[in-house]
């Protein structure tokens, strides 16, 4: 009687045992489909995003601005402003973790935009600490022809020691 009352359990646990390999192999096959789709929707938003960067900024009008900070002994940023054509466009106010990572060699993007073709002018005001800790606030403006192509600019403070001075200059990357 015992045998009776165990054999439905013993039938279906033979007959639910070809389908566990199933089971496992359905389930794997559906976790590289997932991933696959995941990839695929990776790949896609970077092309959405390269896009979306070309229509907001295509090339021919394109201006990217970035600062950058050789040694930084001489000058202890706050702030800079950005101006293009007397109309200001940016500015950023200066954590120690940024200073810190100016300072070891980065170089942080300060404004991107577009400004159409011919002459234009870009002013950074600076302001900081100078030698020896007091108020520093200092100004450079630099012409430039902007053409079709994008334009790359670089406000560079650098020391100079001999002047014991900060230096500030604007480099061209790309561009006119």
């Amino acid at each position: 009687m015992r045998y009776l009352l165990c054999l439905p359990l013993v039938l279906t646990i033979l007959l639910l045992l070809p389908a566990v390999p199933f089971v496992a192999t359905a389930q794997e096959s559906a976790e590289q489909q997932l991933e696959q789709l995941r990839q695929q929707a990776i790949a896609l938003n970077r092309e959405l995003f390269m896009l979306e960067e070309e229509l907001l900024f295509p090339p021919q009008t394109q201006l990217a601005v970035f600062v950058s900070l050789d040694a930084g002994l001489l000058f202890q940023l706050d702030s800079v402003q950005l101006k293009i054509n007397d109309k200001a466009v940016s500015a950023h106010l200066y954590t120690a973790a940024e200073l810190a990572g100016l300072q070891r060699g980065a170089i942080q993007p300060l404004y991107k935009g577009n400004i159409r073709a011919g002459e234009h002018t870009l002013t950074a005001v600076f302001v900081g600490k100078g030698p020896p800790d007091r108020d520093y606030r200092r100004a450079v403006s630099h012409r430039f022809t902007k053409a079709d192509d994008a334009m790359l600019l670089e406000l560079k403070i650098s020391d100079s020691s001999a002047s014991y001075q900060p230096e500030f200059s604007v480099e061209v990357w790309s561009g006119n």
